[in-house]
């Protein structure tokens, strides 16, 4: 098989505060779909902890050495971001997933890889942690693949939330490209049509806003007018996604209303991007999602996506008659924004 995960039953063993989102039952969730895998004759292999090379590259080192402070004890670094004793050892093996899935693509025989880890990171910045997240694992990869000789990656975030410190961390840098969907205004307050990259790397920021409430058809026409065009014109030497689930319509901390096919849908169609650019080279790494039933669900249609050697057809859930007014104002803020950067889709 062509997909392999990463994983180790040891990411349960960063436990926040009681009754906190990030709970490690999201861990046994993760342990079920690779035992599915496993099951059925997939690879799986344990992750490697980050080095600090790897992740100097996108985190300066005073901030490295505060969270090496915390090793060993329960500390609270925002209002949302609780270390336990165990969490400077499991942040380690979150990263160093993404950066074992990276090195696995692109030194094959595996094209496809998915890391299942937790806590999530694309809301780390380079000297803080937030939202639950300590390193950016995504940011790591990325900079990793930049460091194995990829000239341009491309990181997609479905994530309910905008990634902020994947955004920050390569503001300037055109050959990496980010592009998020996320609800807008929302946590963390950032990501707004208008915010495309400084300096060199204007355009290589690309944010969809979309309001509270969105739905199945507001995202695919988000992804065929944006994401998709884009991409196909950055031609990306690999594709990351930040596979993050909280836009589900059973999610608690947001107030979005995809479904569970929407997920393999979006799957779908970036992996049919990585097919045509990149040889089909494709790296999945978790961020959120918080319905412990719909994370389940849609890491299966993730899975299924991605897992079989000929890409299954796959379409995007059936929206007759729904029209997608909540996408359209942020789709086309997003357009004008990138006005004369992209060719980008009209309906």
């Amino acid at each position: 098989m062509s997909l392999i995960l990463i994983h180790s039953a040891q990411l349960a063993e960063h436990q926040p505060p009681p009754g906190h989102p990030e709970r490690p039952e999201r861990a046994e969730v993760m342990d079920v779909i690779v035992g599915e895998w496993r099951d059925g004759g997939g690879e799986v292999v344990a992750p490697r902890a980050a080095t600090a090379e790897q992740l100097r590259r996108v985190h300066d080192g005073d901030y490295l050495r505060r969270i090496a402070e915390t090793a060993g004890s329960s500390v609270q670094l925002d209002p949302d971001t609780f270390t336990s004793p165990e969490t400077y050892e499991i942040a380690h093996l979150a990263a160093g997933a993404a950066v074992d899935a990276v090195e696995r693509v692109l030194s094959g025989p595996h094209v496809r890889a998915l890391a299942l880890v937790r806590p999530p990171g694309h809301h780390a910045e380079r000297s803080k942690a937030m939202g639950f997240c300590f390193y950016n694992n995504v940011a790591v990869a990325a900079a990793h693949a930049r460091a194995l000789g990829v000239p341009r990656v491309a990181v997609v975030d479905y994530d309910v939330h905008h990634g902020n410190g994947t955004q920050h961390m390569f503001d300037e840098d055109p050959s990496v490209l980010y592009i998020s969907t996320h609800q807008h205004p929302f946590y963390p307050g950032t990501g707004d049509a208008k915010e495309i990259g400084a300096g060199d790397g204007r355009g290589f920021t690309v944010n969809v806003p979309l309001e509270v409430g969105s739905q199945n058809e507001d995202f695919r026409v988000a992804f065929a007018e944006v994401i998709l065009p884009v991409l196909r014109e950055f031609t990306p030497g690999l594709v990351l996604i930040s596979a993050g689930f909280d836009a589900h319509e059973r999610d608690p901390l947001a107030g979005m209303r995809l479904t569970t096919p929407a997920f393999a849908a979006m799957t779908h169609d970036l992996r049919a991007v990585a097919d045509e650019c990149c040889g089909g080279r494709l790296v999945a790494v978790t961020e959120g999602g918080y319905d412990l039933r719909a994370l389940a669900d849609s890491l299966r249609a993730v899975v299924s996506v991605m897992g079989p050697d000929q890409r299954p057809v796959v379409r995007w859930p059936n929206s007759e008659g729904v029209v997608p007014n909540r996408g359209h104002a942020g789709v086309t803020k997003t357009k004008a924004a990138l006005s004369g950067y992209w060719k980008l889709q009209t309906p």
